[in-house]
């Protein structure tokens, strides 16, 4: 529990550091357990009553001291963090509702095993009459988990995502009062559209009405600017991802997409929401010369579309870039835009499974830029595993980033070591921050520490956090749930400006300079972007 309570990269709430420090207790109360059986299956020697007694009391107090210890060490770790990310302070109260919970969900889950155990040795009791005591003890713990399991997986999991499946539905499907239908017939949803008003869904309004638009880029950089094209199809604009992906096809082909000077697949998160943060930067650099086009696959928070359809996103990716790529091929290659691929945490997953190299090496797309790659993504793994053993984990060098370049937050693709020049004309570009645990999550830290937090150290990890067998994992799931309640710039809440910078190198706009992407940054950040 002690562990449970030194800091990791994001910062917990007390109800959160709470059930965090339960897990924590009944796992080592767990682990006590289990080698203690071993102890006994082995027939060890065995230590006297009153041996043992004194060694209880001893590692009772120990550990009473070392919980208190941490516990009070814990509300300065937490503030530390909060600090660094300008957030409001904790009051020491939140540790007596750390400890109030933490013994409550202890309790809970002692008492599970508790009754766990009682309904093991009741079928080991009526199995020894026909069989041995091994096999009776493994029928006995099988039959109690494969009940726990039946009614956790059948009736608590299955009506939990159902009630979650018919809330997130209904979320999409309110129409919101304080975005009307576009007047304008070049936009999506408007009178002229192919795509009705309602079939694109909540976060597809959101898209189509979001800002900036073009008297609005115009205001900030002093030239006229065009209304930037955003095609946005809902899951219920069709029947199938093929579909679909036609009907966004058609959609660009009716308001010019192609005409334009960039057009950017951008593959949304699971919900089918698009980071404004990510697309605004762009359409202000290039005056609203660009079209985007997007596709929903789901209407479900990111994790909840990874566990029930996993494939669903993959599929509806790969059809909408068939369907883009393959009329943009058709095109003079002086007629036509550039070309980009654009995803945010499972957006840049997907975005990844859209294309293989052996479909465009003839062609080639411009480049993408994937942010926030979730940490199971292939193309990102295979590029951090091989990259330059000299280079850390958090800002890698590929193959002489000829191809693949990593940004962090405050840096850019481009530097003195890194010349435009040098980066060839398939350009694919990571935003990543050292701190987001969707990217940096790892699996193993239950048995060994994370490459992450290894030498040389990124200045964006807590100075406080350490490697803590199985507690470090407990913590990264957490810190998985909580990556998006801080502030722009940190975990996995991206920065206009960083998008800004990104962009910038990727796209390389004319007519800007170092003082006017100040000024659009202090912009985007007003608007809280």
């Amino acid at each position: 529990m002690a562990a449970a309570l030194t800091p990791s990269l994001i910062p917990r709430s007390p109800a959160l550091q709470g059930f965090l420090c339960g897990l924590s207790l009944t796992a080592g109360y767990a682990l006590g357990g289990l080698m203690r059986l071993i102890w006994q299956t082995l027939e060890l020697p065995r230590f006297s009553e009153s041996a043992q007694r004194l060694l209880l009391q001893g590692a009772g107090l120990l550990a009473t001291g070392l919980v208190l210890a941490s516990l009070w060490l814990s509300l300065g770790w937490q503030n530390e963090i909060r600090q660094w990310m300008g957030m409001a302070p904790e009051q020491s109260g939140r540790l007596i509702v750390v400890l109030a919970i933490a013994l409550a969900v202890a309790t809970v889950l002692l008492l599970l095993s508790r009754l766990f155990l009682v309904v093991a040795h009741l079928v080991e009791g009526r199995a020894k009459r026909f069989l041995s005591r091994p096999l009776a003890w493994m029928l006995g713990v099988g039959s109690a988990a494969f009940l726990f399991w039946s009614i956790g997986n059948g009736v608590l999991l299955t009506r939990g995502l159902t009630l979650m499946d018919s809330a997130y539905a209904a979320v999409d499907a309110v129409i919101q009062t304080d975005i009307a239908p576009p007047a304008d017939r070049a936009k999506t949803g408007s009178a002229a559209s192919l795509i009705g008003w309602q079939g694109i869904g909540h976060e597809g309004r959101n898209t189509v009405a979001a800002w900036p638009n073009a008297a609005e880029i115009t205001g900030l950089s002093g030239v006229p600017a065009q209304e930037p094209i955003r095609v946005y199809v809902g899951l219920n604009s069709a029947s199938s991802p093929e579909a679909r992906a036609e009907l966004a096809l058609a959609e660009l082909l009716r308001v010019g997409a192609f005409e334009r000077s960039l057009l950017v697949i951008a593959t949304p998160t699971g919900t089918g929401w698009l980071d404004q943060a990510g697309m605004a930067p762009l359409e202000i650099l290039h005056g609203g010369d660009v079209a985007s086009v997007s596709v929903q696959y789901s209407y479900l928070p990111s994790w909840l579309s990874l566990l029930l359809a996993p494939e669903y996103g993959k599929v509806t990716a790969r059809a909408v870039f068939r369907q883009v790529y393959g009329h943009w091929t058709s095109l003079p290659q002086d007629q036509r835009p550039r070309l980009f691929l654009f995803g945010l945490s499972l957006g840049a997953l997907n975005s990844m499974l859209s294309s293989d190299l052996y479909e465009v090496i003839d062609d080639p797309f411009d480049g993408a830029l994937w942010v926030g790659p979730p940490f199971a993504s292939k193309v990102w793994r295979d590029a951090v595993t091989g990259r330059d053993p000299e280079s850390p984990i958090w800002r890698p060098v590929f193959r002489e980033s000829r191809t693949l370049r990593f940004a962090n937050r405050g840096t850019g693709f481009l530097g003195p070591d890194e010349p435009s020049q040098n980066w060839g004309p398939l350009r694919i570009g990571f935003l990543q921050y050292p701190g987001d645990p969707i990217t940096f999550f790892d699996p193993e830290s239950v048995l060994r520490a994370p490459e992450w937090l290894g030498e040389p150290r990124t200045p964006d990890l807590p100075p406080g956090l350490r490697w803590y067998p199985i507690v470090t994992t407990l913590q990264g799931i957490l810190d998985l749930v909580t990556a998006t309640q801080v502030p722009p710039g940190h975990g996995h809440v991206y920065a206009s400006a960083d998008y800004l910078r990104a962009w910038t190198d990727l796209t390389e706009p004319v007519g800007w300079t170092p003082d006017t992407l100040a000024r659009i940054e202090a912009v985007l950040s007003e608007r809280g972007l």
